[in-house]
């Protein structure tokens, strides 16, 4: 019977992930349009399972800034880092520019990879996730929009690597609504 081996195959693919609480192979539903309280699965395993003891210290931390004003370089001047704010931080399995439903240059509709961990910051824009050892994308999001600026020589889309038994430290940033960034 061939349909195991299609249905992770078309997934894949797709961007669809079983339902919360179907077997592989059942209904397939949008990763990003999965309940966030639901552990959020794909064919490849629960990438929301608490690390074993091995890796319990890896995953992201982080923290979120708003850009506003003038990020240009200049002599003598230091670069403002922003300040913390809170937002919700939503992490993907990596992502490439193919795999995403673009807006404008650093914002998505949608994002077609798995969704794996969405989490809020704080009031100060840090943030923690433990996570398995892989590579994962880094948005930010507001409202339906995602947001994200970098990209790595593959045109993968916010790439963070989570090494066995590390916390690996990001910085995000938002553009501010109200001031010009540039």
């Amino acid at each position: 019977m061939l349909l195991p081996i299609i249905v992770p195959i078309i997934a894949a693919f797709s961007g669809l992930v079983p339902a919360p609480g179907e077997p592989a192979g059942a209904r397939l539903v949008p990763a990003s349009r999965q309940p966030l309280d639901q552990p959020v699965t794909s064919h490849a395993g629960d990438l929301n399972a608490r690390p074993s003891d091995t890796s319990q210290n890896s995953g992201i931390t982080g923290t979120v800034y708003v850009l506003s004003g003038n990020q240009m370089p200049a002599p003598n001047r230091k670069k403002s880092p922003g300040r913390g704010i809170r937002a919700t931080v939503c992490i993907f399995r990596l992502t490439s520019e193919s795999q995403v439903v673009q807006v404008d240059p650093t914002h998505y509709r949608t994002i077609l990879t798995p969704l794996v961990r969405q989490v809020e910051t704080d009031e100060k824009g840090r943030f923690q996730v433990h996570l398995p050892p892989g590579t994962y994308s880094v948005f930010t999001k507001k409202g339906q929009l995602f947001y994200a600026s970098r990209r790595d020589e593959k045109n993968h889309i916010a790439p963070v690597e989570v090494l066995p038994g590390k916390m690996t430290q990001v910085t995000c940033s938002v553009e501010s609504d109200q001031k010009v960034v540039y």
